[in-house]
């Protein structure tokens, strides 16, 4: 088969991470922080809009508190809140809250033993990639990935295509060659802007976002296996002729 990489998102993609998880470790922060913020199911589904974490409290002050947004130690503030936020978020994933999404475990693993390259391309953090490959797959579970690319190693968020970008030059592998794993529309953008063939698993927050020129829209990895992948791919491929 000529795929010769799978590049997964992680929130959302690799596990349903976005309301139990950094949802809860937001609130948790917040509190611990001294804010009277709080996000709900439904406030929470339509910050996601915003990519990155820093980003998003960022867009939340400059609406509900300005004058914290105008204080000019604000995004010192915000990298110290995101922090904070983060371990609330590690010790929920290490807690064994966030299981990986159905099918994951058993695609990544097969494509180990395929020989196939395995990268993250993410808008988490490093710290919290780590954590949830540790608590799920295994201890050394991010050795098992060539390329890791998260947090703010490109200014540009999803859906810009600079993390898919910056992903593939360090796989050197051509885009073609790839298949990107997504959950959304702005991660979809993102991998089809940098060239990479998408299927997307969609789930409660990303349902019926536009998922135009994705491989295939698919509930999640659980009746998927590799070899539906690289089928999925290569018909594609031919298709379009990459």
């Amino acid at each position: 088969m000529n795929l010769q990489a799978l590049i997964f998102d992680v929130d959302g993609t690799l596990a349903d991470t976005e309301r139990d998880g950094h949802r809860v470790a937001f609130n948790a922060a917040f509190r611990e922080a001294g804010l009277d913020w709080h996000w709900d199911v439904r406030d929470y589904g339509e910050l996601l809009a915003v990519a990155g974490g820093k980003e998003r409290m960022a867009h939340f002050a400059r609406q509900h508190a300005p004058t914290l947004a105008a204080r000019p130690d604000f995004e010192g503030l915000m990298r110290k809140l995101h922090a904070l936020k983060t371990s609330h978020y590690v010790h929920l994933v290490e807690s064994g809250a966030l299981p990986l999404r159905p099918g994951v475990a058993n695609i990544v693993r097969a494509a180990r033993k395929a020989g196939l390259k395995l990268a993250i391309a993410s808008t988490t953090s490093p710290e919290n990639i780590a954590a949830l490959l540790r608590a799920s797959l295994a201890y050394d579970a991010g050795s098992w990935f060539a390329v890791i690319g998260a947090g703010d190693v490109v200014t540009a968020k999803k859906p810009a295509p600079d993390i898919y970008l910056w992903v593939l030059e360090r796989l050197g592998i051509p885009a073609a060659d790839c298949l990107a794993v997504e959950d959304s529309g702005n991660g979809l953008r993102a991998a089809r802007g940098a060239g990479i063939p998408t299927v997307v698993t969609e789930n409660g927050y990303t349902r019926g976002q536009d998922f135009s020129g994705a491989v295939a829209v698919l509930p999640d990895l659980g009746a998927t296996g590799l070899a539906e992948l690289a089928a999925l791919h290569e018909t594609y491929s031919r298709h379009h002729k990459i």
